[in-house]
């Protein structure tokens, strides 16, 4: 299937053409034609599976193409269309989309979202947009300011409605709700549809079409994943070893903390590795900075943690750090799903220290995949990382030792008169956190070796369409 066969007008054609696709990706061919019937649409679909232009282009056909609807009267700031997203990133990102994809059209669009001055957003809202991009918190704020109404709205899109509800915005969406009309077309795109979701969807949708491309989960296939063994005080000295030997030119890392974010952007810096941080404690004009120079291959190194990160797209991105495993096993799909889109080839590698195991564990179990382990000479963990966490049973109980007998001291015990003490047990040395004998062997830094692990690549969607974003 072409683009061409979808329903879309010549002028979002020649947008999308443009852009070097002609092929849809699985969820835009599901998801396109359902839209521009005027179907409600619940859609799941991984990170990177291009589901931005999935909603993105039949909402610009309905608003503005053959089968566009009257289009509403300018007074008091109408919006036709408005899209929620849970992150300021994100939200740059699809209106960027927008802008991409309506450059032949006449359709009015703008981003609002907070951390920034709210009286230029209120100044673009004058005589009202097609489209509206969002995030919750200061869409509500403009409208408690006058700066804008929805009784003539005719679109809502929900686009990562799973992370709105992991970032705590349902009480924010549920106010935005009563502020809707009932009339509406309403499409929600989540990369799951766990219990939750289901839940919200019952107060969006009506009679919803659900399109779903992708196993529960499931890790993209072009991404080829593995994890280094190493004890936490090594891991940034190990980072700086992988990007220096491998020429890593362009890395993203994931870090767990906002100062761990901080820390480890200050080690890279001091190694020549110019590098910059986007949490949640930067300004909007900072992480702005930050990610634009990141694109244009300024900046080497990009630490972000969860929050930030999540929905970044980033065209070509070769490698994923994870400098710290994230405590949601879900996570770590969206992690691996910055690299390896748009058809690319992609490598997510892992920093995985002793106290990490049990994280391991719930990521190998939920994505069904044993990571190949790749331990680095120089930088040998003291406790080892167990093969395989997949079968991960509980050990038989073991039998009862039978007492040992007391043994003399070779010095004699003062006050009981005994002469004698009983000696306690060595600890066994068996284990997945047994240690290793004789520790680092060598500190220097040389070719990595292969431990073990399942070499199958796991399957999922291959990446590609339109432009993602997070916070």
């Amino acid at each position: 299937m072409k683009f061409t066969e979808l329903g879309l007008g010549p002028n979002i054609q020649k947008a999308v053409a443009a852009q070097g696709y002609e092929t849809p990706t699985p969820i835009q061919a599901q998801a396109i034609p359902a839209v521009l019937k005027g179907r409600d649409v619940m859609a799941a679909a991984q990170t990177g599976t291009g589901k931005t232009a999935g909603f993105t282009l039949p909402m610009l056909e309905l608003l503005g193409g053959s089968s566009a609807r009257p289009k509403a009267q300018a007074k008091g700031n109408p919006v036709r269309a408005l899209v929620l997203t849970p992150t300021r990133e994100l939200a740059a990102q699809v209106g960027e989309n927008v802008a991409i994809y309506s450059q032949h059209m006449p359709i009015k669009s703008t981003v609002v979202f907070g951390g920034v001055k709210i009286n230029p957003q209120m100044m673009r809202l004058r005589g009202g947009v097609d489209i509206l991009v969002a995030t919750p918190g200061r869409l509500l704020d403009l409208h408690q300011q006058g700066a804008l109404h929805f009784k003539d709205l005719e679109i809502l899109v929900l686009d990562e409605a799973d992370r709105m509800l992991d970032m705590g915005f349902i009480h924010d969406i549920r106010k935005i709700l009563k502020l809707l009309p009932d009339n509406r077309q309403t499409l929600m795109f989540s990369a799951t549809f766990s219990k939750d979701i289901r839940e919200l969807a019952k107060s969006l949708v009506n009679d919803p079409i659900e399109v779903s491309v992708s196993p529960p989960n499931s890790t993209a296939k072009r991404v080829k994943q593995w994890l280094c063994p190493v004890d936490k005080k090594q891991k940034a000295p190990l980072l700086i070893h992988l990007i220096e030997s491998n020429d890593w030119q362009q890395v993203l890392v994931f870090s767990k903390t906002k100062h761990g974010a901080n820390k480890l952007v200050k080690q890279l810096d001091a190694a020549g590795l110019r590098a910059a941080a986007i949490h949640g404690n930067k300004s909007q004009n900072a992480r702005t900075k930050a990610l634009a120079e990141f694109k244009q291959s300024k900046v080497r190194v990009l630490v972000a943690t969860d929050i930030a990160a999540r929905g970044l797209d980033i065209d070509q991105l070769p490698q994923v750090v994870n400098f710290d495993l994230p405590q949601v096993a879900e996570d770590y799909v969206h992690r691996i799903g910055r690299t390896g889109r748009a058809g690319a080839e992609g490598a997510a590698v892992s920093l995985v220290c002793a106290d990490e195991i049990d994280m391991l564990r719930e990521i190998e179990r939920l994505t069904k995949t044993i990571i190949p382990r790749e331990e680095h000479v120089g930088f040998e963990p003291i406790h080892t990382l167990p093969d395989s966490s997949l079968d991960a049973r509980p050990r038989p109980s073991r039998s009862p030792k039978k007492p040992r007998q007391n043994r003399p001291n070779r010095q004699q015990t003062k006050g009981d008169g005994r002469g004698q003490s009983q000696k306690p047990a060595a600890k066994s040395g068996k284990g997945p956190l047994a240690k290793k004998p004789g520790g680092n062997s060598s500190g220097k830094i040389s070719n990595s070796r292969r431990r073990s692990g399942a070499n199958s690549k796991p399957k999922g969607p291959q990446g590609s369409g339109g432009n993602r974003g997070g916070q």
